[in-house]
Protein backbone atom coordinates (compact mmCIF):
# COMPACT_ATOMS: atom_id res chain seq x y z
CA UNK A 1 0.00 0.00 0.00
CA UNK A 2 1.77 3.66 -0.95
CA UNK A 3 2.60 5.49 2.06
CA UNK A 4 0.72 9.31 2.71
CA UNK A 5 3.44 11.25 1.43
CA UNK A 6 3.39 8.66 -2.25
CA UNK A 7 -0.10 9.50 -2.31
CA UNK A 8 0.39 13.39 -1.43
CA UNK A 9 2.72 13.44 -4.58
CA UNK A 10 -0.16 12.10 -6.72
CA UNK A 11 -1.27 15.64 -6.07
CA UNK A 12 -0.30 18.87 -7.41
CA UNK A 13 -0.47 22.37 -5.81
CA UNK A 14 -19.34 18.12 -6.40
CA UNK A 15 -18.81 19.18 -9.79
CA UNK A 16 -18.33 17.67 -13.22
CA UNK A 17 -16.40 19.48 -16.61
CA UNK A 18 -16.80 17.83 -19.97
CA UNK A 19 -15.78 18.75 -23.01
CA UNK A 20 -12.98 19.29 -25.43
CA UNK A 21 -9.08 20.73 -24.73
CA UNK A 22 -8.49 24.15 -23.63
CA UNK A 23 -12.33 25.11 -23.07
CA UNK A 24 -12.25 26.08 -20.00
CA UNK A 25 -12.08 23.40 -17.34
CA UNK A 26 -9.41 23.70 -15.56
CA UNK A 27 -9.77 27.21 -14.85
CA UNK A 28 -13.24 26.78 -13.55
CA UNK A 29 -11.11 24.72 -10.71
CA UNK A 30 -9.23 27.55 -10.09
CA UNK A 31 -11.40 29.92 -10.15
CA UNK A 32 -13.93 28.27 -7.63
CA UNK A 33 -10.48 27.41 -5.45
CA UNK A 34 -9.90 30.96 -5.26
CA UNK A 35 -13.33 32.62 -4.65
CA UNK A 36 -13.68 29.49 -1.87
CA UNK A 37 -10.23 30.30 -0.60
CA UNK A 38 -8.84 26.81 -0.96
CA UNK A 39 -6.29 25.19 -2.23
CA UNK A 40 -6.57 23.46 -5.68
CA UNK A 41 -5.41 20.16 -5.71
CA UNK A 42 -5.51 18.11 -8.85
CA UNK A 43 -4.92 14.38 -8.77
CA UNK A 44 -2.43 13.04 -11.51
CA UNK A 45 -4.86 9.80 -12.99
CA UNK A 46 -1.84 8.36 -14.81
CA UNK A 47 0.15 7.86 -11.71
CA UNK A 48 -2.69 6.53 -9.76
CA UNK A 49 -3.42 3.51 -11.92
CA UNK A 50 -1.79 0.71 -11.52
CA UNK A 51 -1.12 -2.52 -13.34
CA UNK A 52 -0.79 -4.64 -9.11
CA UNK A 53 -4.85 -5.72 -8.78
CA UNK A 54 -6.30 -3.85 -6.05
CA UNK A 55 -3.45 -1.12 -5.79
CA UNK A 56 -5.22 1.51 -7.18
CA UNK A 57 -8.38 0.74 -5.39
CA UNK A 58 -6.48 1.45 -2.35
CA UNK A 59 -4.57 4.49 -3.59
CA UNK A 60 -8.04 5.97 -4.21
CA UNK A 61 -9.54 5.19 -0.68
CA UNK A 62 -6.30 6.97 0.61
CA UNK A 63 -6.86 10.33 -1.46
CA UNK A 64 -10.18 10.23 -0.13
CA UNK A 65 -8.87 10.27 3.26
CA UNK A 66 -7.20 12.84 2.48
CA UNK A 67 -10.23 14.74 1.37
CA UNK A 68 -11.67 14.60 4.41
CA UNK A 69 -9.10 15.19 6.54
CA UNK A 70 -7.65 18.01 4.45
CA UNK A 71 -10.35 20.65 2.97
CA UNK A 72 -9.93 21.83 -0.60
CA UNK A 73 -10.78 21.86 -3.94
CA UNK A 74 -9.60 18.79 -5.50
CA UNK A 75 -9.85 18.06 -9.28
CA UNK A 76 -9.43 14.70 -10.70
CA UNK A 77 -8.43 15.33 -14.51
CA UNK A 78 -9.09 12.94 -17.52
CA UNK A 79 -11.39 11.51 -15.08
CA UNK A 80 -12.70 9.11 -18.12
CA UNK A 81 -9.44 6.89 -17.22
CA UNK A 82 -10.57 5.66 -13.79
CA UNK A 83 -14.29 6.69 -14.52
CA UNK A 84 -14.91 4.37 -17.77
CA UNK A 85 -18.30 2.92 -18.90
CA UNK A 86 -18.51 -0.58 -16.82
CA UNK A 87 -20.40 -1.81 -20.21
CA UNK A 88 -17.82 -1.31 -22.60
CA UNK A 89 -16.60 -4.26 -24.51
CA UNK A 90 -12.91 -3.76 -23.64
CA UNK A 91 -13.40 -3.28 -20.06
CA UNK A 92 -11.27 -5.12 -17.56
CA UNK A 93 -12.82 -6.76 -14.32
CA UNK A 94 -10.26 -4.47 -12.44
CA UNK A 95 -10.73 -1.11 -13.44
CA UNK A 96 -14.55 -2.34 -12.72
CA UNK A 97 -13.89 -3.00 -9.25
CA UNK A 98 -11.67 0.65 -9.38
CA UNK A 99 -14.94 2.01 -10.89
CA UNK A 100 -16.92 0.90 -8.14
CA UNK A 101 -15.09 1.91 -5.26
CA UNK A 102 -14.81 5.43 -7.17
CA UNK A 103 -18.76 5.86 -7.02
CA UNK A 104 -18.47 4.43 -3.80
CA UNK A 105 -16.04 6.78 -2.26
CA UNK A 106 -17.74 9.44 -3.85
CA UNK A 107 -21.12 8.73 -2.58
CA UNK A 108 -19.76 7.97 0.48
CA UNK A 109 -18.28 11.70 0.97
CA UNK A 110 -19.22 14.12 3.81
CA UNK A 111 -15.96 16.32 3.75
CA UNK A 112 -15.82 19.70 3.20
CA UNK A 113 -13.60 19.40 -0.12
CA UNK A 114 -15.14 20.23 -3.56
CA UNK A 115 -14.84 17.36 -5.71
CA UNK A 116 -14.30 18.48 -9.74
CA UNK A 117 -13.97 15.63 -12.42
CA UNK A 118 -12.89 16.81 -15.70
CA UNK A 119 -12.76 15.02 -18.73
CA UNK A 120 -12.55 15.32 -22.40
CA UNK A 121 -14.34 12.14 -23.55
CA UNK A 122 -17.68 12.65 -21.72
CA UNK A 123 -19.73 9.64 -23.44
CA UNK A 124 -16.51 7.15 -22.05
CA UNK A 125 -17.86 7.82 -18.93
CA UNK A 126 -20.21 5.68 -16.68
CA UNK A 127 -23.46 6.77 -16.49
CA UNK A 128 -23.68 6.20 -12.71
CA UNK A 129 -21.16 9.10 -11.91
CA UNK A 130 -23.10 11.25 -13.31
CA UNK A 131 -25.83 11.03 -10.44
CA UNK A 132 -22.83 11.29 -8.04
CA UNK A 133 -22.20 14.84 -8.74
CA UNK A 134 -24.91 17.63 -7.74
CA UNK A 135 -23.96 19.75 -10.97
CA UNK A 136 -22.94 18.92 -14.57
CA UNK A 137 -21.22 21.71 -16.82
CA UNK A 138 -20.58 21.03 -20.33
CA UNK A 139 -17.91 23.74 -22.13
CA UNK A 140 -18.16 24.06 -25.76
CA UNK A 141 -15.92 25.86 -28.42
CA UNK A 142 -16.33 29.72 -28.85
CA UNK A 143 -18.91 30.90 -30.66
CA UNK A 144 -18.30 34.01 -33.01
CA UNK A 145 -19.51 36.93 -30.22
CA UNK A 146 -17.61 34.66 -27.96
CA UNK A 147 -14.46 34.86 -29.70
CA UNK A 148 -13.86 38.54 -30.45
CA UNK A 149 -14.31 39.56 -26.92
CA UNK A 150 -11.68 37.05 -25.96
CA UNK A 151 -9.40 38.50 -29.03
CA UNK A 152 -10.46 42.22 -27.70
CA UNK A 153 -9.80 41.35 -24.25
CA UNK A 154 -5.80 39.66 -25.05
CA UNK A 155 -4.84 41.90 -28.13
CA UNK A 156 -6.19 45.35 -25.69
CA UNK A 157 -4.08 47.78 -26.36
CA UNK A 158 -2.61 46.61 -29.53
CA UNK A 159 -5.66 47.41 -31.04
CA UNK A 160 -5.12 50.46 -32.80
CA UNK A 161 -8.16 51.21 -35.15
CA UNK A 162 -10.20 48.77 -36.83
CA UNK A 163 -9.45 45.20 -37.47
CA UNK A 164 -10.93 42.68 -40.13
CA UNK A 165 -12.88 41.08 -37.57
CA UNK A 166 -14.92 38.64 -40.53
CA UNK A 167 -11.62 37.22 -41.64
CA UNK A 168 -10.72 36.95 -38.06
CA UNK A 169 -13.95 35.05 -36.98
CA UNK A 170 -13.62 33.02 -40.08
CA UNK A 171 -10.12 31.71 -39.49
CA UNK A 172 -10.77 31.03 -35.41
CA UNK A 173 -14.02 29.22 -35.84
CA UNK A 174 -13.61 26.09 -34.54
CA UNK A 175 -10.70 26.64 -31.91
CA UNK A 176 -11.05 26.68 -28.80
CA UNK A 177 -10.58 29.43 -26.39
CA UNK A 178 -6.96 28.65 -25.44
CA UNK A 179 -5.86 28.17 -28.93
CA UNK A 180 -7.77 32.00 -29.66
CA UNK A 181 -6.28 33.06 -26.55
CA UNK A 182 -2.81 31.75 -27.87
CA UNK A 183 -3.07 32.97 -31.33
CA UNK A 184 -3.62 36.29 -29.98
CA UNK A 185 -0.39 36.09 -27.72
CA UNK A 186 1.47 35.36 -30.44
CA UNK A 187 0.53 37.90 -32.75
CA UNK A 188 1.34 40.12 -30.19
CA UNK A 189 5.00 38.64 -29.96
CA UNK A 190 5.31 39.15 -33.92
CA UNK A 191 4.01 43.02 -33.96
CA UNK A 192 6.81 43.54 -30.87
CA UNK A 193 9.35 41.67 -32.81
CA UNK A 194 8.60 43.69 -35.97
CA UNK A 195 8.45 47.22 -33.46
CA UNK A 196 5.04 47.40 -34.35
CA UNK A 197 2.62 49.11 -32.53
CA UNK A 198 -0.42 46.67 -33.14
CA UNK A 199 -1.22 43.79 -34.51
CA UNK A 200 -2.66 43.38 -37.79
CA UNK A 201 -5.39 41.71 -39.28
CA UNK A 202 -2.90 39.86 -41.50
CA UNK A 203 -1.36 38.96 -38.50
CA UNK A 204 -3.79 37.38 -36.36
CA UNK A 205 -5.43 35.33 -39.26
CA UNK A 206 -1.85 33.66 -39.98
CA UNK A 207 -1.43 32.75 -36.28
CA UNK A 208 -4.71 31.82 -36.01
CA UNK A 209 -4.36 29.46 -39.43
CA UNK A 210 -1.14 27.59 -37.58
CA UNK A 211 -3.19 27.59 -34.42
CA UNK A 212 -5.57 25.82 -36.34
CA UNK A 213 -3.27 23.88 -38.49
CA UNK A 214 -2.20 22.08 -35.09
CA UNK A 215 -5.61 21.76 -33.93
CA UNK A 216 -5.98 19.79 -36.84
CA UNK A 217 -2.98 16.99 -36.02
Amino acid sequence: MATAEQIKSLIRSHLSDDGPPGTGKTMTARVLAHELRMPLHTIQVDKLVTKFMGETSAKLRQIFDLIRDEPGVYLFDEFDAIGGDRSLDNDVGEMRRVLNALLQFIEQDASDSMIIGATNNPDLLDRALFRRFDDVLTYEVPDESARQRLAENILAVFINGRLGWKAILKESEGLSQAEVSQACLDAIKLAILADQQSVSTEVLVKTLRERKQTHKR
